[in-house]
């Protein structure tokens, strides 16, 4: 890999922390303000109030662009302009945005006068529990939250309590949230984090300031589809819990090799950890029981956010009902304190029941439409890339896709990074955008297809890449 992509590397790890500071891009990486000058003045107002102008400093990225409407497979910009959508908030709109059944039940909630009481229980988080309880069977028992950082957080404690253990398992590339515990080795360039190591772990490279030195040697690192690390990791320290992704999906759509999973879960039996799995991601945009259930392993823990409510701020716990008893455990000195003021509010409570009952609706249709989709979008992009002679693979699941610029799909980071064009993946995203298709513009991101788009969509976006690949090889 070159130093130009190691550096690109660098960039998007550190771009997940803070915003680019003024003249930081190379000109060639910096979109013309003109281009979009309604949403440049909405960030030049922004930036005298909110540091960088965004609340999610993983939202600053160029082009520039103010959205202000979204619906179905669509959205459009403070400068009018209409696009095809992609990206969908990082992937939580799974039904499109504002779809009519979780928005007609949000309208209901509120127009019955239901409130935050922050006393006792209420009938929409019974309602929730039991939805998700009944159909998922990995899930005895669950706790909602508001994001999916905090869950993790709260899984990670979790397992801390049971098992009286400090130290936990990562996966390089994996991203399980904003705090101590995971933040780190993100999209970590390989002239920082060295050759591959198997078996072995990597260095806790922080994707933020702030967390302590102390901490960081309670968290290691490794290579995802690598049992043989996880073994030894497990030899050399007292394992609480090993987090991932059951697929790497903020690195595109990197999936676990045949028996990997499984492997996990024999050696968190045999070393006493808890295996977590974190479905932010992958949870009820596969399949209702999320990845876990299409994989056919249960893990201790699992913690589903975004599909869940289909945008709306919620996020979920669950998991073993022995090890969920630990938050209201008779011991206070066992027990595992979970508190939030907005748990369980009741928009994003009935937006979540909405979202299930849809995704429930003629046993699952919305499913079947989806992957046909997803074929639809990877055949397409395949006979693209036979066509015009491009070096290119599509690795997909269901309605997540992403596009690597190599001759084979990536089993962990270390191959993806020493292998994908990460220059010519961004330019590629970035002519999308000018031409009405919103790839997220950062490398290497996965791309979401949700059930309110079309054929036509797909067709649509097929001949907006297809005249991109054309024009970059002129």
């Amino acid at each position: 890999m070159t130093t130009q992509n190691s550096n690109k590397l660098l960039d998007n790890q550190i771009s997940s922390v803070s915003p680019p500071a003024p003249g930081e891009l190379s000109p060639e990486n910096r979109e013309v303000p003109a281009a979009y000058p309604k949403s440049a003045e909405i960030f030049s107002h922004n930036r005298r109030f909110i540091p960088g102008g965004v609340v999610s400093v993983n939202r600053a990225v160029q082009p520039e662009i103010a959205f202000v409407k979204g619906q179905g497979a669509h959205v459009w910009d403070a400068d009018g302009n209409q696009y095809i959508d992609y990206h969908a908030a990082f992937a939580p709109h799974f039904l499109g945005h504002n779809d009519p059944h979780v928005t007609d039940a949000v309208i209901s909630v509120l127009r019955k006068g239901d409130s935050l009481y922050g006393s006792g229980t209420t009938e929409l988080e019974g309602r929730l529990a039991e939805l998700i309880c009944r159909n998922i069977p990995t899930v005895e028992s669950v706790q909602f939250l508001n994001t999916g950082s905090e869950a993790t957080y709260q899984a990670i404690r979790l397992a801390r309590a049971v098992t009286h253990r400090d130290h936990i398992v990562v996966m390089q590339g994996g991203y399980n949230g904003w705090h101590d515990d995971v933040s780190c080795n993100l999209m970590t360039p390989l002239d920082v984090i060295g050759l591959r190591v198997s078996p072995g772990e990597y260095p806790y490279i922080p994707i933020s300031a702030g967390i302590p030195f102390e901490h960081q040697k309670l968290v290691h690192p490794v290579n995802f589809n690598d049992l043989d690390s996880v073994e030894s990791v497990c030899q050399k320290y007292s394992i609480a819990a090993l987090i991932t992704e059951p697929i790497l999906q903020n690195i595109g759509i990197i999936k676990p090799e045949a028996g990997y999973l499984e492997g996990l879960r024999r050696l968190a039996d045999r070393y006493g950890f808890i295996l977590i799995f974190d479905e932010v991601k992958t949870g009820f945009r596969h399949a209702i029981g999320g990845y876990a259930k299409i994989a056919g392993v249960t893990p201790d823990l699992v913690v589903f956010g975004k599909a869940m409510a289909n945008g709306y701020p919620i996020a979920a716990l669950g998991g073993k009902k022995e090890l969920m008893e630990w938050f209201v455990h008779p011991d206070p000195a066992q027990r595992v304190l979970l508190a939030g003021t907005y748990n369980a509010h009741p928009v994003p409570t009935v937006a979540a029941i909405a979202t299930i009952e849809r995704l429930l609706m003629e046993d699952g249709e919305v499913y079947r439409h989806v992957e046909r989709l997803g074929q639809q979008m990877q055949k397409g992009l395949e006979a693209i890339f036979r066509v015009l002679g491009f070096e290119a693979v599509v690795a997909r699941q269901g309605s997540a896709f992403c596009i690597y610029f190599m001759d084979h799909c990536p089993k962990d980071w270390h191959d993806l990074a020493g292998h994908h064009d990460f220059g010519f993946d961004e330019q590629l995203r970035r002519g999308l955008i000018k031409g009405g298709i919103y790839f997220f513009p950062i490398a290497a991101k996965q791309c979401s297809i949700s059930s309110a788009h079309s054929e036509e969509d797909i067709e649509v976006t097929l001949g907006q890449i297809r005249n991109q690949l054309s024009e970059m090889l002129r």
